[in-house]
């Protein structure tokens, strides 16, 4: 039997995140954003958030399956709340603002640096102060 344990960084991409998958001793965020610094994906976007999953595989198969996975970690994100960005009007958000009231989405998070990129912010979810 053997177990392995992953971080999976999420980057800005073009319709969907970029994301690299390593491997790591344990879910330890102060390793996971240490790591994040030396990450860059196509057109040097940098990663907004990781998440933590352990693969486990029996002696006999061949391949591993996943047995847990993590919330995502944000990190370098400003909350903002469907009251935020309603107050805020911006014409270029009017499809946030939307999807926000549609999907019931009470907070998103937005990058503060590198490549803009809005993403909900479920509740199992964690921001962590960098």
């Amino acid at each position: 039997m053997k177990t392995a344990h992953f971080v999976e960084f999420f980057s800005p991409g073009t319709f969907v995140s970029e994301v690299s998958r390593k491997p790591i001793e344990s879910w330890d965020t102060g390793v996971a954003l240490a790591m994040a610094a030396n990450i860059s994906e196509r057109h040097n976007a940098k990663p907004y958030g990781f998440q933590f999953l352990t693969k486990f595989r029996n002696d006999d198969e061949l391949d591993s399956r996943e047995v847990a996975r993590s919330p995502t970690y944000f990190f370098g994100v400003k909350i903002r709340t469907l009251a935020e960005v309603a107050a805020e009007n911006d014409p270029n958000e009017e499809i946030l603002h939307s999807n926000m009231r549609t999907n019931g989405w009470e907070r998103v998070v937005t990058t503060t640096s590198g490549w803009k990129c809005t993403l909900p912010l479920g509740p199992e979810d964690v921001v962590l102060d960098t």
